[in-house]
């Protein structure tokens, strides 16, 4: 029998759902636009068994992919466990064999050698299949429209790096998806593997160098012809985990680096140049992009951790006001002798994470991103539903050529999961579309799929999708176009 701990990871908004569906026709309010024909996908951590340690951290849940089929003026719902390693060796036992995040010392020994993946952090969809992420193992792949799981892809073995990022990026010129794995010889080592495959979904590069140190590399960014990749000091080790602590710690009186590497043919490691500044904290890219030898770069930076579960590793308290984040880019000077920033400099004083762009100018100078605020001066009467804890409830959208900023809030009892960009047409203008978001209404324990117009996002949603069960939290997800995956109406 089934019983899950009576810790926040578990209870309340985050009680797991565990829940496979197909719901028809979902009932919505307001308008879904005829334009929007194809899919969102997103994932959500959800445990199928209590955790095998008593308690464990809301990153550590089975991956559930979810997808909104929108069509016709409605929208479709399916739902799926990603059925890893970890999801299927459990499910045959009927209880928990794998045991703390990235931790393989605490495992049932049965379970040794066999991919830790919970497939958790991101649905992306490339090459005509849906890539179910976590970045410390091979992406696991599914069919988008039956949503049946296929297997683990190494691209016949082509694939020597043992880890696969969760935030991909598409290359919009030459249609090829751009990777990394950190810990790519095995955990805790600093060894990075950098991938291309082309849109037939085959390995056409990997190029290994090494990191400054070992740490979680979650995020990175491309350029048109460059790989960017922030080093930030959420540092781990053997030594942590035999100790049986988190996985990962943060420590504050380490620098931070930012990697550029050329993306050609015949690059190798000793072509990457190493940036270094002061410490902080950034974890998601909004995008990057070279104007002439000037590499920008735009992340959401703060003074300190933004993950409590993720302790600093001198023992000090979790600081919340520190960990706020905002919009910052850093530049850096490719014809530069030196190894420090040119600037560094914060683009909003808005409190927000999950940024966003249109995808389709990923690398290149993009005017739009939309991103989730943490507005603490709004009322609130319940929180919950966030990956990390802090309080997002608002969606924010900047419009860094004029300034202008766009604020839509969505009450004292919700709570948002992250925005994706929908463009009108395959050539519209850059933020000509829609974002679609889940919102989490933490009162009734229900969720819904809002959808806005892209740039008028403070006028509210122009359709609220009703979703007749929870959904947990989620981290990342994507849209499709219906024609991409062979999805029919």
């Amino acid at each position: 029998m089934a019983h899950f701990p009576q810790s926040p990871s578990f209870t309340g908004f985050n009680t797991p759902s565990r829940i496979e569906a197909d719901i028809a026709d979902l009932a919505h309010e307001g308008t879904i636009p005829a334009g929007l024909n194809g899919a969102f996908y997103r994932v959500q951590p959800d445990p199928q068994f209590p955790p095998r340690l008593g308690d464990d951290i809301a990153f550590n849940g089975d991956g559930m992919i979810t997808r909104f089929h929108l069509h016709d003026g409605q929208c479709d719902f399916r739902q799926r466990w990603a059925r890893t390693d970890k999801w299927t060796l459990e499910n045959e036992a009927g209880h928990a064999l794998f045991g703390a995040y990235r931790n393989p010392l605490t495992d049932d020994p049965s379970v040794e050698g066999r991919f830790r993946s919970t497939a958790n952090t991101n649905a992306w969809i490339y090459a005509g299949k849906l890539w179910a992420m976590k970045e410390d193992s091979p992406a696991l792949l599914m069919d988008p429209v039956t949503m049946e799981t296929r297997g683990f892809e190494t691209f016949g073995g082509a694939m020597k790096g043992q880890t696969f990022t969760a935030h991909p990026k598409i290359d919009p010129i030459t249609g090829n998806m751009v990777a990394i794995g950190y810990a790519a010889s095995g955990l805790c080592s600093e060894d990075v593997a950098y991938y291309e495959v082309s849109p037939e979904g085959e390995l056409v590069r990997e190029v290994w160098f090494k990191a400054p140190y070992y740490c979680m590399m979650h995020d990175f960014a491309i350029t048109e012809d460059y790989l960017v990749i922030h080093i930030v000091p959420s540092i781990g080790s053997w030594e942590r985990l035999e100790k049986g602590l988190p996985h990962f710690g943060f420590d504050t009186t380490m620098p931070v680096h930012l990697g550029v590497l050329p993306r050609r043919e015949g690059v190798t490691g000793a072509d990457m140049r190493w940036f270094t500044r002061d410490n902080c904290f950034a974890s998601h890219v909004l995008n990057a992009w070279q104007d002439g030898a000037k590499i920008h770069f735009v992340t959401c930076e703060a003074k300190n951790n933004m993950f409590p579960f993720f302790p600093d590793v001198h023992g000090e308290p979790f600081n919340g006001r520190e960990a706020m984040s905002y919009p910052t880019e850093w530049c850096v000077d490719m014809a530069s002798n030196g190894e420090g920033f040119e600037a560094v400099t914060r683009l909003s004083e808005t409190a927000c994470e999950f940024p966003r762009i249109d995808d389709r100018f990923t690398g290149q100078k993009t005017r739009y991103g939309w991103f989730l605020e943490m507005d603490m001066k709004r009322p609130v009467e319940l929180r919950g539903g966030s990956a990390g804890g802090l309080l997002m409830n608002c969606l924010f959208f900047k419009d860094f050529e004029t300034g202008e900023e766009q604020h839509w809030w969505c009450g004292p009892v919700s709570s948002l999961q992250e925005p994706c960009f929908v463009p009108g047409s395959p050539d519209a203008e850059e933020g000509d579309g829609w974002i679609v978001q889940v919102c989490n209404r933490l009162e009734e324990h229900t969720s819904d799929l809002l959808v806005f117009d892209a740039r008028a996002i403070e006028q509210g949603p122009i359709a609220t999708i009703h979703i007749p069960i929870r959904l947990r939290f989620g981290l990342h997800g994507n849209w499709v176009d219906a024609g991409e995956i062979g999805l029919a109406a």
